[in-house]
């Protein structure tokens, strides 16, 4: 059976692109493994603050390509041995939208 999810997709991704079992695994990717960095509540730690606030005016791409890439030099690993570009890309957008206490 294949499960989609209709609701808490970001703008322009259809239910098709990524299902609902990996949103979920997206989901505790970032919440545990990027929170053991920026902060549980991703507002920041050893890394900056992930919040709507601290990333308005930031370009998507170059959110999405520090995801993928990291930053050399920097604690911050690449991420793209574990996410394809269209799911780091929604991972941007949840990250802009703000987590919810559903996820």
């Amino acid at each position: 059976m294949i499960l989609t999810c209709a609701v808490m997709l970001a703008p322009g991704l259809s239910s098709a692109d990524i299902m609902l079992a990996r949103q979920a695994e997206l989901i505790q990717l970032l919440k545990q493994d990027c929170g053991s960095c920026h902060g549980m509540t991703l507002k920041g730690g050893l890394g900056p603050a992930l919040t709507p606030q601290a990333l308005t005016g930031k370009a998507e791409a170059m959110l999405r390509d520090t995801i993928l890439d990291g930053r050399p030099g920097t604690p911050m690993p690449p991420w793209k041995a574990f996410m394809t570009t269209q799911e780091a890309d929604w991972l941007v957008q949840v990250l802009q939208r703000g987590l919810t206490d559903a996820q």
